[in-house]
C-alpha cells in the first residue's frame, strides 16, 4: 500500500513539473536592442493618489505616465464619461504622457474640476487604466459668527468647553490657547479630547479666565482660525484660607470641596463600539470627571494588550496602537478611578479591511503556443469581489479568446496564439474600498537574435575542452544547430556537445577542429546566424625545468628554463624568487634558457620559479637553490640535500590480453626524498591520430600494475609519468605495441533527421561516428524510412556517408525514420525512430471571406475563415496579412503606397486578429495569404476600408521668423499628416523666467492661416510658443518654440540676413569700382604736372596764351598767368557788360547772377599770394577759410559737387 501511494505522488510530481516547464516564462535578456526592439504593451509608472486633495490657489496637476512599446496614447475619463481634454482651454496634456494640468490664469473655479477621474493608456497590444482618481478641492471655511455667554462653574465642578471646528477637507489639527498666544497648560486634570473639545476633571478657582481659545489650522492654507474666545468664572463656596498652615499640595487652599465618585465626560455611558480598517490606527479615548482627579487603566476581555503595539496618550487617557490588525479586535475596557470609586467603559472594537493582496498578478511573457496564468488573490473584511477586465473592458464583454479560461481568481492561457497580447485588470473590491492592478500578457512573436559579439576569434590550446559560446534570443524558441566551414552536418555527437543555451563544447580540441564554426538560430519568424573562428596552438611548455641544487657560496648557480610553445604565440619569461619578481641587475644574469646567479650567498638562498606566459595559457617550474659552506670546512653538508622530481618509470611490460583491456606493469624510479603520489598513463595510436600522446588513466602512486580498459580496433602504445610533490617526472619508455581486436559497433550516429529541400523529395542527414567509436573497418550505416502510421515495409539503404535523398515523394509527408551503424564485425544499435517530413509545396487555397470590423483612427480588427490544413501543403507558418495605403481622405494629399505585412499565428476554428499602426482619415486595402516555411498561397478577396479620423501630426515646421521692438512674427506649415479635415490651429503662449511659467494665453486660427504676427506688451520678456493643429477629434502634438532675447539673439535659423543677398553683393560691387575709377582718374590728374580744368574766381577773360588741351584743361605756363587779386578787383569795376558774362561752365544764381566756380585754388590761398612749382602745382598753405565768404555772403551756398570734391583733393 505504502509503494502504491509512493508511486502516485511520484507521478503526480512528474506531471506538475512538466505543466511547470510547459508555463514557463519567457526570460527577456536585458541586451539593449533587444529592449528597443521588444513589442510590449502599456506600464502604468505613475499616477496620482486615489484621494486626491488639491490647494485651490495652484494649478491641478493629476499625474499618468506610462510605458510601453509602442509609445502608449493617453485619454481620460471624468465621472466616467470620455473627458475631451481638447475642449476645454484650461486643461492641456504633456507631451508624451498623460499628466493633466488644468490652469486658471484666465478664471475659473478648481471646484469646477471636482470629481472622479480615471487615466487610459493604449497601444495596439493593449489598454492600461489608471485607478480612479478621486479630487477634491481644500476648504478652510471661517468659523461661524457667534456670542459665547461666560460659562459660570462650582468649583470642583467638571466642565467641557466644545470646541466644534469647522469641516475643512482635509480636517483642521486643534488646540486652545490665550489671548497672549500661549497654549492652555495640560494635565492630568485638564486634557484636549480627539475631538478637540478642552475637558476639565474638576474646575480649580485658578481656572478663572477669560481666554480659552480654540483654534484650528488648515493643512493646505498654512492658515489658523480662532474661535471666539470662552470667559470662565469659578464659583466658590468658601473663601480661600490664606491664614491657615497650607498645604502646598492641596490646591483648594484648605477649603473644603466635596468629593465625587468618577464619571465618564468621553464617552458617555457604560458601552461603545468602534470599527477600524486594518493597517489604520485605532484610537480609543476615555475622559472621566471626579474629585480627585480620576486615573484611567486599561485592559482587554479575554486576553492581554500587545506591549509592543500599544501606547498610552493624554496621560492615559487615550489608547493607540498604530498599525491594526484582525487580532487586535475585541473589547477593551477603560477604568477610571480614584479614592471615592470607580467607574468602567467597555468599547467593542471591531477590525474591518479594505481589500489588501496575496497574490497580485504580475507581468506574462509568452511564446506562441505556451502556457501561463495569471492569479489574483486578495483578502479583505468583508470578502472582497474580485472582477477581471481586458483593456479596460469586462472580460465578459470582450472578444472570447479560446486559447483564455477565467477561473474565478485565475486566467489560465493554453497554447496562446500570435496577436493575443493584451493587458488584463484585476479589480478587488469591498464596501471598504478597492484595489487595481494591471498586468500585461505578452505574446512575443520575435525572430530569432544573436546576443554575442559577431566574428569572434578564439584561441585554444591543443588537447584541452573548448567552450564556443553563442547566446541567441528568439520567441518561439529557435533551434540552434552549429556548422562547420559553412557545410556538412550539425554538430551534435563524438567529441562535439551542443549545449541548450547555445554553447558548442569541444571535448579535446585537436588541430583538425580548426575552422570556422557557424551557429544558425531558427524560428518560424526567421533565422539569424554568427560565426566563430578557432585556431587551435600547441601548448605553452617547460621543457628542460629547472632543478633543485646546492651551491657552495662563492660558486656560480644556475637554473635551466627551456620553453617551447606554439610560433604564432608571443611569450615572456618571468624569474620569481620566493613568489616575488626578480630583478635581474649587475650581478644576476639571464638569457633565453636559464638564470645564473654567480658568487652566491646566504641571502640567494631560496626557491626560484619560472613562468612563462602566453596570450592564452602559461607554464611554471621552480627549483631550490640551498647555499652551503666549503666542503672542506664543513664534511656533513652533503648529507642535507632537499627534495627533486622522481626519475621514470622503466621496464614497461603487458599481460593478461583481453578483447578490450590490458595488464600493464612498469618499475618506479627514484623518488628523490619524495613519495610518488600517482602515476599517469597515456597512450599512442598509429591510424587516427599518430605521433599524439593522450592522457588515459591516473593511478595511485603505490601501484605499479594495472588493467587499462580499452577501445576495440585501436593499435596501442603506453608509456608513465611518475608524480611527487615537487612535479613530474620525465616521461617512460613506450611500452611494446598493443593491438585490441574488433568489434561492432558501440552506438548509433547523434543528429538524425529529414527534411525536404524540394516539394517531392526528402534529404536524411546525420553525425558520423567518432574515429574511436568506429570499432573496425569499412564503416557503414544502415539507414530505414517509411511514412508514418502507414503500416508498410520498412524501405532502407547502406551508405558510407553522411546523408542519403529520398526522391518522388508526397508533398509534406512525416516519416519514420531510425538508423543503424556497421562494420566487418557486426551492427550496432539500432537508434530511435525520429520523425521527418518531406518537401513542402505553394498552400492551394487562399483564406476566405476575409473581412474587418471595429475600426478606429489606428486599429481595425480582422476576421477571416481559415483554410483546410491539407492545402497548406506544408509546415504552417502563418496567416499573412498584405495591406497598404491606396489614398488619404484629405483632398490633394499624396501617399506612398507602400505594401506591409503581418503575420497571425493560429489554428482555432474563427480567427481574428488585430491589425495596428494605420494612418487615420485614410483609404487601405489588404489581402491575405496563408504561408507554410517556404512558400506563400494564394491571396484571398481583397478588403477596402478607411480609418476614422484622428488628432494631426505636429506641423510641417513652426518658426520665428522676425522679430521688431514689441512684435513676433510667426510662420509654419500644414501637418505633412492633417489625419483628418483640419478645421484650424491652436496657439499657446506664455512668458518663461528660468524655470518660472506665465500665464498661458490661447488663440485659434483659421486653417488657411500658416503665419500671424503676435504684439508683445513687453519686449524683454522670453516666450514659449506651443502651436498644434486641430481636428474634429481634438488637438494634436503641439510644435514647441522659444524666442530668443530680441536685443542680442538672433529669431530664426531661416531669417533673412541682408549681406548674404545678391543684390546688395551687386551694389556694394558697383559702388566699388565707381570710387576705384575716382581714385584713378585723380592719380592720372595729379601725375599730368599743372593740368587743372579751373577758372579764376572773377571771371576773367581767357588770356591768349592759354590754350586749352584737347582733355578741357588750361596750361598755365608761367606765373603771370594768375592775376594779382586787387589788379582783377579793379578790372572788374570797369570791365564792360561782355566782360560780366559768366564763363562757360560756370552757373548763375537764382537772382541773376553769375555763380562762380567752386573750382578756384586761389580760394584757399592766403590772400593773392599763392605760389605753384614748376609743374605747376599749388604750393600755399591750405585753408577752408575764404576771403569770398567774408565779402560776398550773399553767394549761393550750393553743395560742392562730388566730382570738384575729387579734384579739390588731388
Amino acid at each position: 500500500m505504502l509503494a502504491q501511494g509512493g508511486h502516485v505522488a511520484l507521478a503526480v510530481m512528474s506531471l506538475f513539473l512538466l505543466l511547470w516547464q510547459k508555463a514557463a516564462l519567457i526570460e527577456v535578456p536585458q541586451d539593449p536592442k533587444i529592449q528597443q526592439d521588444l513589442k510590449q504593451p502599456p506600464t502604468i509608472i505613475k499616477q496620482s493618489a486615489k484621494d486626491y486633495i488639491v490647494d485651490p490657489r495652484d494649478d491641478i496637476i493629476i499625474e499618468c505616465e506610462a510605458k510601453g512599446n509602442a509609445i502608449p496614447m493617453f485619454s481620460w475619463q471624468r465621472n466616467r464619461k470620455f473627458f475631451n481634454t481638447g475642449k476645454d482651454p484650461r486643461v492641456t496634456m504633456r507631451k508624451r504622457s498623460g499628466t493633466l494640468e488644468i490652469g486658471f490664469r484666465n478664471g475659473g473655479r478648481p471646484e469646477d474640476y471636482e470629481g472622479e477621474y480615471q487615466c487610459f493608456a493604449s497601444n495596439e497590444f493593449g489598454t492600461a487604466l489608471s485607478n480612479k482618481i478621486l479630487l477634491r478641492v481644500s476648504k478652510a471655511p471661517l468659523w461661524p459668527k457667534e456670542v459665547l455667554e461666560p460659562v459660570v462653574v462650582t468649583e470642583g465642578s467638571p466642565l467641557v468647553l466644545p470646541c466644534n471646528p469647522p469641516p475643512g477637507l482635509p480636517p483642521p489639527y486643534t488646540f486652545w490657547m490665550n489671548n497672549a498666544m500661549a497654549s492652555i497648560p495640560q494635565d492630568k486634570r485638564v486634557s484636549m479630547g480627539l475631538n478637540g473639545d478642552l475637558y476639565f476633571s474638576n474646575v480649580l478657582s485658578k481656572d478663572a479666565q477669560n481666554d480659552y481659545s480654540c483654534n484650528a489650522r488648515f493643512h493646505f492654507t498654512h492658515t489658523i482660525q480662532q474661535k471666539n474666545p470662552f470667559s470662565l468664572k469659578v464659583l466658590t463656596k468658601e473663601l480661600y484660607n490664606d491664614t491657615s498652615s497650607y498645604n502646598f499640595t492641596d490646591p483648594y487652599g484648605g477649603r473644603k470641596i466635596a468629593t465625587s465618585t468618577p464619571t465618564f465626560l468621553s464617552p458617555s455611558g457604560g458601552g461603545s463600539s468602534k470599527m477600524v480598517l486594518r493597517g489604520e490606527q485605532l484610537l480609543l479615548e476615555c475622559i472621566a470627571a471626579g474629585l480627585p482627579t480620576p486615573s484611567i487603566i486599561w485592559f482587554k476581555k479575554g486576553g492581554e494588550l500587545p506591549v509592543q503595539k500599544v501606547k498610552y496618550d493624554n496621560y492615559n487617557k487615550t489608547l493607540r496602537i498604530v498599525s491594526v490588525s484582525e487580532e487586535d479586535a475585541g473589547e477593551y475596557v477603560c477604568m477610571a478611578n480614584n479614592d471615592v470609586g470607580s467607574i468602567r467603559h467597555s468599547i467593542s472594537v471591531q477590525v474591518k479591511a479594505a481589500p489588501y493582496w496575496l497574490d497580485k498578478p504580475t507581468n506574462l511573457v509568452l511564446a506562441p503556443d505556451e502556457n501561463g496564468r495569471l492569479v489574483c488573490r486578495a483578502n479583505g473584511n468583508p470578502k472582497p469581489q474580485i472582477q477581471w477586465l481586458v483593456n479596460g473592458m469586462p472580460i465578459n464583454n470582450s472578444l472570447p479568446n479560446p486559447s483564455r479560461q477565467v477561473q474565478g481568481d485565475t486566467i489560465m492561457f493554453r497554447s496562446v496564439l500570435m496577436g493575443s497580447s493584451a493587458v488584463y485588470q484585476c479589480n478587488a473590491s469591498n464596501e471598504h474600498g478597492y484595489l487595481l492592478a494591471n498586468a500585461f500578457v505578452n505574446i512575443l512573436d520575435m525572430p530569432p537574435r544573436m546576443l554575442g559579439p559577431r566574428n569572434q576569434l578564439i584561441k585554444v590550446i591543443e588537447n584541452n575542452r573548448t567552450f564556443l559560446d553563442c547566446p541567441f534570443f528568439g520567441s518561439p524558441l529557435p533551434e540552434l544547430r552549429w556548422f562547420k566551414n559553412g557545410q556538412g552536418s550539425r554538430l551534435d555527437g563524438g567529441h562535439y556537445r551542443a549545449h541548450i543555451n547555445g554553447t558548442l563544447e569541444i571535448k579535446r580540441a585537436r588541430v583538425e577542429d580548426e575552422g570556422t564554426y557557424t551557429c544558425l538560430a531558427s524560428n518560424i519568424l526567421g533565422q539569424d546566424e554568427n560565426q566563430v573562428r578557432l585556431e587551435v596552438k600547441e601548448p605553452t611548455r617547460i621543457v628542460q625545468a629547472p632543478r633543485h641544487q646546492s651551491s657552495i657560496r662563492g660558486s656560480t648557480a644556475r637554473f635551466d628554463c627551456k620553453v617551447v610553445s606554439d610560433p604564432t604565440l608571443y611569450t615572456t619569461v618571468t624569474w620569481f624568487k620566493d613568489d616575488k619578481i626578480l630583478s635581474v641587475g649587475w650581478r644576476l644574469k639571464r638569457d633565453d634558457e636559464s638564470l645564473s646567479i654567480p658568487n652566491v650567498n646566504e641571502g640567494d638562498e631560496g626557491t626560484y620559479t619560472c613562468t612563462v606566459k602566453s596570450e592564452i595559457d602559461q607554464d611554471s617550474a621552480s627549483a631550490r637553490l640551498t647555499v652551503l659552506e666549503d666542503a672542506s670546512l664543513n664534511p656533513s653538508v652533503s648529507s642535507a640535500l632537499p627534495a627533486d622530481r622522481p626519475d621514470s618509470p622503466m621496464d614497461l611490460d603487458l599481460s593478461d590480453a583481453a578483447a578490450r583491456s590490458v595488464r600493464l606493469t612498469w618499475i618506479p624510479g627514484n623518488d628523490h626524498n619524495s613519495p610518488i603520489t600517482h602515476f599517469l598513463v597515456q597512450f599512442e595510436e598509429d591510424r587516427w591520430e599518430i605521433g599524439k600522446w593522450q592522457n588515459l588513466s591516473i593511478f595511485s602512486g603505490d601501484l605499479n600494475s594495472v588493467i587499462l580498459q580499452l577501445s576495440p580496433f585501436i593499435n596501442y602504445q603506453f608509456r608513465v609519468i611518475a608524480i611527487n610533490s615537487v612535479g613530474q617526472s620525465e616521461p617512460s619508455r613506450p611500452s611494446p605495441r598493443y593491438k585490441t581486436s574488433g568489434a561492432a559497433p558501440d552506438s548509433f550516429p547523434s543528429g538524425l533527421r529529414g527534411w525536404g529541400t524540394q516539394k517531392d523529395n526528402m534529404e536524411i542527414t546525420w553525425e558520423p561516428l567518432p574515429d574511436l567509436e568506429r570499432n573496425g573497418p569499412n564503416l557503414h550505416y544502415n539507414v530505414w524510412w517509411r511514412k508514418q502510421d502507414s503500416g508498410e515495409e520498412w524501405s532502407n539503404v547502406t551508405t558510407a556517408g553522411s546523408k542519403h535523398v529520398i526522391t518522388n515523394t508526397e508533398t509534406y509527408v512525416p516519416y519514420e525514420i531510425k538508423i543503424q551503424a556497421r562494420n566487418e564485425f557486426g551492427l550496432g544499435p539500432e537508434s530511435n525512430v525520429v520523425i521527418g517530413y518531406s518537401g513542402e509545396d505553394k498552400p492551394s487555397d487562399p483564406p476566405t471571406e476575409l473581412k474587418v470590423s471595429n475600426i478606429n483612427s489606428t486599429n481595425v480588427n480582422i476576421h477571416w475563415n481559415p483554410v483546410n490544413s491539407s492545402s497548406v501543403r506544408g509546415a504552417f507558418k502563418e496567416y499573412k496579412l498584405y495591406y497598404w495605403r491606396e489614398a488619404s481622405l484629405v483632398k490633394s494629399l499624396r501617399v506612398k503606397k507602400e505594401k506591409k505585412t503581418k503575420g497571425f499565428f493560429t489554428t482555432v476554428p474563427r480567427p481574428s486578429g488585430m491589425l495596428g499602426d494605420l494612418v487615420p482619415y485614410s483609404h487601405y486595402k489588404m489581402f491575405m495569404v496563408v504561408a507554410n516555411s517556404r512558400y506563400d498561397g494564394p491571396p484571398s478577396n481583397t478588403v477596402e476600408f478607411h480609418t476614422e479620423e484622428g488628432v494631426p501630426n505636429l506641423p510641417k515646421y513652426f518658426k520665428i521668423v522676425q522679430r521688431s521692438s514689441d512684435t513676433i512674427y510667426l510662420e509654419w506649415d500644414k501637418p505633412p499628416e492633417p489625419n483628418g479635415n483640419l478645421i484650424g490651429y491652436q496657439l499657446k503662449y506664455e512668458t518663461v523666467n528660468g524655470s518660472k511659467v506665465g500665464h498661458p494665453q490661447f488663440k485659434r486660427f483659421l486653417p488657411n492661416m500658416t503665419d500671424y504676427t503676435l504684439r508683445l506688451p513687453d519686449r524683454s520678456l522670453r516666450y514659449k510658443f506651443y502651436l498644434s493643429a486641430l481636428t474634429q477629434v481634438g488637438a494634436g502634438d503641439a510644435y514647441e518654440e522659444e524666442s530668443p532675447h530680441f536685443a542680442n539673439e538672433a529669431y530664426s535659423k531661416d531669417q533673412v540676413d541682408i549681406a548674404t543677398q545678391g543684390w546688395f553683393i551687386g551694389l556694394m560691387c558697383a559702388i566699388a569700382l565707381i570710387i576705384l575709377i575716382l581714385l584713378i582718374v585723380c592719380f592720372i590728374k595729379r601725375s599730368r604736372g599743372g593740368k587743372y580744368p579751373v577758372r579764376d574766381k572773377k571771371d576773367l577773360p581767357l588770356d591768349p596764351v592759354d590754350q586749352k588741351d584737347q582733355d578741357g584743361s588750361f596750361d598755365y605756363q608761367n606765373g603771370s598767368s594768375v592775376p594779382d587779386r586787387n589788379a582783377n578787383e579793379n578790372e572788374n569795376e570797369n570791365s564792360s557788360d561782355e566782360d560780366n558774362k559768366p564763363l562757360q561752365g560756370s552757373q548763375t544764381s537764382l537772382d541773376g547772377n553769375v555763380k562762380e566756380s567752386d573750382d578756384s585754388l586761389v580760394d584757399y590761398g592766403e590772400g593773392g599770394d599763392g605760389q605753384f612749382n614748376e609743374d605747376g602745382s599749388f604750393i600755399g598753405q591750405y585753408t577752408v577759410k575764404k576771403d569770398k565768404d567774408e565779402t560776398e555772403g550773399n553767394e549761393s551756398s550750393e553743395a560742392t559737387s562730388p566730382v570738384n570734391a575729387i579734384y579739390s583733393l588731388a
